[in-house]
């Protein structure tokens, strides 16, 4: 008879006691397979005793973000991309600034008091006579050349021009007034700002603007001691706008039909890029006045 009870033999409870050792392996499988991740499957590719009984911890995932490049924050300017020097220009007969005389003595208003403003338009020597005239709120912008057109702060700008009937405060007729004249300081942004009025047109000069800068304020006060003198040319047709109003510019829009541009004796000989930054840019109209810019350019 052949014996069933060999050494390989297994009682029931023995049978029992594998079953449940072979489930629990199943079990353990198919927690592995569910799992997908890396991490588990190392975890259940050990022993059977390891896959039954050890316990493994998932290391989380990290979970990649895509960022944004942030894009640049814009700069903040007050000039163009593109400057040049201006040229030097004549003072003209009219300064004020302790460089000739008038009636008979020597004229500079820079070393007076309460010149230093940025609305022009009033008399503020003997009288307070405020200037007749279309309304310019005008803003200097004065650049550095030598460092792509960086704007210079703390540099003064001293303004000048004719009234509406061309003539000139502290000299000859207009000797009893100081209007249409001021100094101010540039900020930050190289920017000075004057109120003003459009001036007149003369015998003999295409419309125009002087103006002076001073590295310093200080200097400008001191007098005399301006590292640029030159000139702005309004633009012509805003000139014939505003010369076009008789009452107010009684003989401006005359005048202005007998000058040019280039023959005139400051700006006939300045080359087309200096004359496209000497002429300011003007918005708005005689009616509500005009807001001009310009950008003054100086090696330093």
């Amino acid at each position: 008879m052949t014996d069933h009870h060999s050494s390989h033999a297994h009682s029931l409870a023995d049978d029992l006691q594998r079953i449940d050792t072979l489930m629990a392996r199943r079990r353990a499988l198919k927690w592995c397979a569910g799992a997908g991740t890396v991490a588990f499957l190392a975890g259940c590719g050990g022993s059977d005793a390891e896959s039954a009984d050890t316990t493994t911890t998932a290391t989380p995932t990290p979970t990649v973000t895509a960022t944004a490049t942030p894009a640049p924050s814009p700069t903040s300017t007050a000039t163009t991309a593109t400057c040049i020097a201006d040229p030097q220009e004549t003072g003209g007969p009219y300064p004020a600034d302790g460089t000739n005389t008038a009636s008979g003595s020597t004229s500079n208003v820079l070393t007076t008091a309460g010149i230093v403003r940025s609305d022009m338009r009033a008399s503020f020597l003997t009288t307070t006579t405020v200037a007749i005239g279309v309304a310019v709120t005008f803003t200097i912008t004065v650049v550095n050349v030598n460092a792509t057109c960086a704007p210079l702060a703390g540099y003064a700008v001293y303004l000048w021009h004719c009234d509406r009937n061309g003539t000139y405060s502290l000299y000859g007729s207009g000797a009893g007034e100081s209007y249409l004249r001021g100094v101010q300081v540039t900020d930050t942004n190289g920017q000075a700002t004057f109120t003003t009025i459009f001036p007149g047109c003369y015998d003999g000069r295409w419309p125009h603007m002087h103006f002076e800068v001073f590295s310093t304020l200080s200097n400008a006060l001191g007098g005399r001691y301006a590292i640029l003198t030159s000139q702005f040319a309004l633009p012509a047709g805003v000139c014939s706008t505003v010369y076009a109003d008789t009452t107010t510019y009684p003989s401006s829009r005359t005048t202005f039909a007998r000058v040019a541009l280039s023959s005139d004796n400051v700006f006939g000989d300045n080359s087309t890029a200096q004359l496209a930054q000497m002429t300011p840019t003007f918005t708005g109209d005689p009616s509500t006045g005009y807001t001009a810019t310009a950008v003054i350019g100086v090696a330093r």
